[in-house]
């Protein structure tokens, strides 16, 4: 258990509050990120149907999952053992008989059957299937969505959490410097994602990391033109840049950064290009404070990179921290126009002001926190488009 028992009774509490506003009076949360943060679960079986059941008059919620994760669950979960409920092992992966089937008995025997059920409809690990199951066994159920209802919990970190995402930060840091540094001519691209990834789940001599819910982005040459393309065997050249994205990941919470590395000199465009995107990253920082909107970050970027004649059509961050893959990002407040989410302290972003043109593109990122009165950066590493001498043979990256 990471946390004290009071702070996941907190956020309990903050949940069912929201539960209650909604009309919601029995949540079913397959979001395994959502069930880490009100739980402690922490492991990999979200590849098959579970959830955290937490229903508004009871103390403590329940865990149903699988039979053999069961004592996953009780090793780091806060929840009595009673609470732990598994399935028997041909509900896995069955055409007979399905988790949700499950589901719905334990609830109807529990009498929690004809209430309001709130359910993580947009979820990753919530299928059409599993849906339909729920609903054919609960048919007296009214179904609710509340698909980013603890997501919205978890947009303001507690203190411990900010702790976590500050040692993923100093990790992170490390991952950039290696990665940086393993950007050689001659060397495979896989062989630099190798080192990369080491030295994130190595983490530092003081504690160690944990695996980011985002493989190493890599994109080079011509594919720096588009930001989510992983690496491959073929090696660094000489007049390439190369796009680096990765999250240092502490207990499961992250902290990514982006740069782009230029492996000789770059083109006057493209180092033009790379000081607008400073440019606009801090302009756009220098607007963080309690009180801001989404909006308003995006709007003075969008105003810096509008002298320059450039249009970004993405948005240009969003509030990032616990999660399991595919996403570091919380999928709440995005840092965009049109975002009116009012900033608050401990919410913590990942601004990542990318441009992407037909040829190439620059990535350079900041995660940061929102203090009580403006930012805090969250790394510390140099900001700008990393420009490194031609090189004729790749040196030894071990």
């Amino acid at each position: 258990m990471l946390f004290s028992h009071n702070e996941y009774k907190e956020r309990l509490a903050k949940t069912k509050k929201r539960m209650e506003q909604a009309g919601i009076d029995v949540l079913l949360i397959t979001n395994p990120a959502n069930m880490n943060y009100l739980s402690g679960y922490d492991g990999w079986s979200f590849y098959v149907d579970q959830m955290l059941v937490v229903i508004i008059d009871e103390e403590q919620p329940l865990w149903i999952g699988r039979f053999q994760d069961a004592n996953g669950a009780k090793a780091t979960t806060w929840l009595d053992h009673m609470n732990i409920i598994p399935y028997p092992d041909d509900y896995v992966q069955s055409e007979i008989k399905h988790p949700m089937e499950f589901v719905g008995d334990i609830l109807t025997q529990i009498g929690q059957t004809k209430r309001n059920i709130g359910i993580e409809m947009e979820s990753y690990y919530f299928t059409a299937l599993a849906y339909e199951k729920l609903r054919s066994s609960m048919p007296n159920a009214k179904f609710i969505d509340a698909s980013l209802l603890v997501n919205y919990v978890r947009i303001i970190k507690s203190d411990s959490e900010i702790e976590f995402i500050k040692k993923a930060a100093r990790i992170v840091e490390k991952g950039m410097a290696t990665a940086t540094n393993a950007i050689q001519s001659g060397t495979r691209q896989c062989d630099a994602a190798a080192i990369i990834y080491h030295d994130l789940i190595a983490g530092t001599k003081e504690f160690g990391g944990d695996y980011p819910s985002i493989v190493p982005l890599l994109p080079t040459g011509e594919n720096t033109s588009t930001p989510h393309l992983t690496w491959t065997d073929k090696p660094f050249k000489n007049g390439e840049m190369t796009i680096i994205e990765i999250a240092g990941c502490y207990n499961r919470y992250h902290a990514p950064m982006a740069r782009t590395v230029s492996l000789g000199k770059p083109s006057e465009q493209a180092y033009d290009v790379g000081n607008i995107v400073v440019e606009g990253l801090n302009a756009a920082l220098d607007v963080v404070k309690p009180g801001a909107l989404c909006e308003d970050i995006e709007e003075a970027w969008r105003n810096v990179i509008a002298k320059h004649g450039i249009v970004k059509e993405s948005r240009l961050g969003y509030s990032m921290g616990l999660n399991y893959p595919p996403d570091w990002g919380e999928h709440t407040a995005s840092i965009r126009s049109g975002d009116k989410t009012v900033l608050k302290p401990n919410m913590t972003f990942h601004l990542i002001p990318g441009l992407w043109f037909d040829d190439y593109g620059i990535e350079i990122s900041e995660s940061f926190r929102v203090t009580e009165t403006g930012v805090e950066l969250l790394t510390n590493f140099p900001r700008e488009l990393i420009v490194k001498e031609d090189q004729d043979i790749a040196q030894e990256i071990r």
